[in-house]
């Protein structure tokens, strides 16, 4: 990798606070209805720490992710809380300063590049075009660093990939690029948005890998968003399990894999196939997902929840401190 893009990543300091999320609410609204997709979610992100987002499909993943960049379509979507990513309150830019801020203080990575991609362009030139956008260098030097970057995201035959499109390339090497233009900016914070939901497992480890990799070496603050309990377990320093719109469970990912709180956890978990199960029926989780457009006034999980009491359909539960940096939504743990 070039000199330049080292340096410049290195002002990034290990444990200063990137991204403070404060009550983030997500609804989409429409003539008929409201989806209330995103429901009161707090976090932080600090330089260098990896926080895994994991739940089923429609828990309001990508939808997070997205409103942290306001990706999401303005016309029907309303967001409250607050957003601020390395000190830019995001709700609040500009459309202008909003672009200049994607890309290079925030950069999303995601879960399908072939559909992320430009295909009537070769995937050099998009990555040379975002440089040549936000950092104002020729398109000499940009294409240079792009072929530091298929370089640094191990793209065999660099050089050759660089006039590519995006449909003569391998779902591995397409991710690898997206990672790739995702990290052309040099940006404080990355989002990875079910970036390897795709891909074979042995290509699945591969990206992982890198994405751990170049985590630490470039000191950057990454939300990665999965419903794959063992991709949470390898790539996460801490979790937050969302289910309905809500961070039900939060805390390091090792205690939570280790002795989960909330009965969704478990749930989780206990559905996880892994190699010492063979031969064993797998416990699925009963029931489905509420529907979001009817928010229930209790705990969204008690339908299928196998330890529901009354108590838990008074109102929906607070933060219930389990352990250091640790938390889970369910009144019942203070009754065990």
């Amino acid at each position: 990798m070039s000199s330049s893009f080292a340096v410049a990543t290195s002002a990034i300091s290990t444990g200063d606070r990137l991204v403070e999320v404060n009550d983030l609410t997500v609804r989409f609204v429409s003539k008929d209805t409201t989806i209330h997709a995103v429901n009161g979610v707090s976090f932080t992100l600090a330089a260098g720490e990896v926080l895994g987002i994991l739940g089923e499909s429609g828990s309001g993943k990508t939808v997070t992710l997205r409103a942290l960049m306001r990706l999401l379509p303005e016309g029907r979507t309303q967001i409250g809380g607050t957003v601020r990513v390395a000190g830019h309150d995001v709700l609040g830019l500009s459309p202008g300063a909003l672009s200049r801020v994607r890309g290079s203080t925030i950069a999303m990575i995601f879960q399908e590049p072939m559909t992320a991609l430009d295909p009537v362009y070769t995937v050099g030139y998009q990555i040379a075009e975002t440089v040549v956008r936000h950092e104002n260098v020729s398109w000499a030097e940009a294409r240079r660093r792009t072929l530091d970057l298929f370089e640094k995201v191990q793209i065999p035959s660099a050089q050759r990939r660089l006039d590519a499109y995006p449909h003569e390339l391998s779902g591995g090497l397409r991710q690898r690029a997206m990672i790739a233009l995702a990290l052309s900016c040099r940006p404080s914070v990355l989002l990875a948005d079910e970036p390897t939901t795709a891909l074979d497992a042995t290509v699945q480890i591969q990206i992982l890998l890198l994405l751990r990799s170049l985590q630490k070496e470039l000191g950057m603050g990454v939300v990665f968003v999965t419903h794959d309990v063992g991709v949470a377990g390898e790539i996460a320093d801490k979790l937050a399990i969302m289910y309905a719109g809500r961070f039900i469970e939060t805390g390091p990912v090792t205690p939570i894999m280790r002795a989960p709180r909330h009965p969704y956890t478990e749930g989780l978990l206990a559905s996880t196939v892994h190699g010492a199960m063979r031969g064993q029926r797998l416990k699925a989780i009963q029931g489905s997902p509420p529907n979001l457009e009817i928010l229930p006034a209790a705990c969204s999980f008690a339908p299928r929840c196998p330890r529901v009491a009354d108590i838990c359909l008074a109102g929906v539960p607070p933060e219930v401190p389990t352990g250091p940096d640790r938390m889970a939504r369910c009144v019942r743990i203070t009754q065990n």
